[in-house]
């Protein structure tokens, strides 16, 4: 196992990132005629080891997302969490569902009764409601997760109705395009979102709209998103193993 070394350059450039980033989308929320707090900054910590995370969390970062499950569980003795809200935002396979119940405080990429079946059943055993948000296909694009617009309605009725979950709100990944076009799919989010608040549904606040990453959080804060999921704009290059 090769011995890691602390790149004392990253941690400084991650520092410096995750400010501006920070002050951009407070700057961007009050353009959009919002307050500078109604946009949360979640730090996508996906392959980025703890040295570099906990930094930005010593600064005051109190949201992080990660994308797989055995990650993210690998992670949480070594990360500086007190008062740090823990999403799970990438595809979540069913039988990755039991390692975190009663681990994170929202699962951000609920998109078929089938999943949400299996975290009522293991959020149920554990004792504890999970906190979700339906994402949505916008694009309905085959190489992404998410249900489709048409059948989101139907969707979020079906899951209201399971005692353990709690249904905060929305995601969604646009199609890669330009900055009109991807304005367009966040107002079309936006708008539907609204819908949904006005439903009233039981056992459905509609409160979150995650949607806007890197390359588009500002678009996205400008249509309405009230966390934007931003990585590699902090961290740097992602590295695979």
């Amino acid at each position: 196992m090769e011995k890691f070394i602390l790149d004392e350059a990253r941690v400084q450039r991650t520092v410096d990132n995750y400010r501006r980033i920070k002050n951009d989308v407070a700057e961007t929320a009050i353009r959009a005629g919002r307050s500078e707090n109604d946009v949360r900054l979640m730090c996508v910590t996906k392959t980025v080891e703890p040295e570099y995370i906990n930094p930005v969390l010593d600064l005051g970062a109190n949201l992080i997302g990660e994308n797989k499950v055995q990650e993210y569980c690998s992670k949480l003795e070594t990360l500086h969490l007190d008062g740090v809200e823990k999403h799970i935002i990438g595809h979540l396979q069913t039988n990755k569902v039991k390692y975190i119940a009663g681990r994170v405080d929202m699962i951000e990429s609920v998109d078929s009764v089938k999943l949400a079946k299996e975290i009522q059943k293991q959020f149920s055993k554990a004792d504890c409601v999970a906190n979700i948000l339906i994402e949505v296909n916008i694009g309905n694009e085959e190489s992404k997760s998410g249900c489709d617009m048409s059948e989101l309605d139907e969707l979020i009725y079906e899951i209201a109705e399971m005692q353990n979950i709690k249904i905060k709100g929305l995601m969604t990944i646009p199609p890669i395009c330009d900055e009109n076009e991807v304005r367009k799919y966040f107002a079309k989010m936006h708008d539907k979102f609204l819908s949904l608040k006005e439903k009233n549904i039981d056992n459905v606040n509609m409160d979150i709209l995650s949607m806007g990453m890197s390359a588009d959080y500002e678009q996205a804060v400008l249509e309405g998103s009230n966390i934007v999921r931003v990585g590699s704009a902090i961290f740097g290059a992602r590295h695979y193993n």
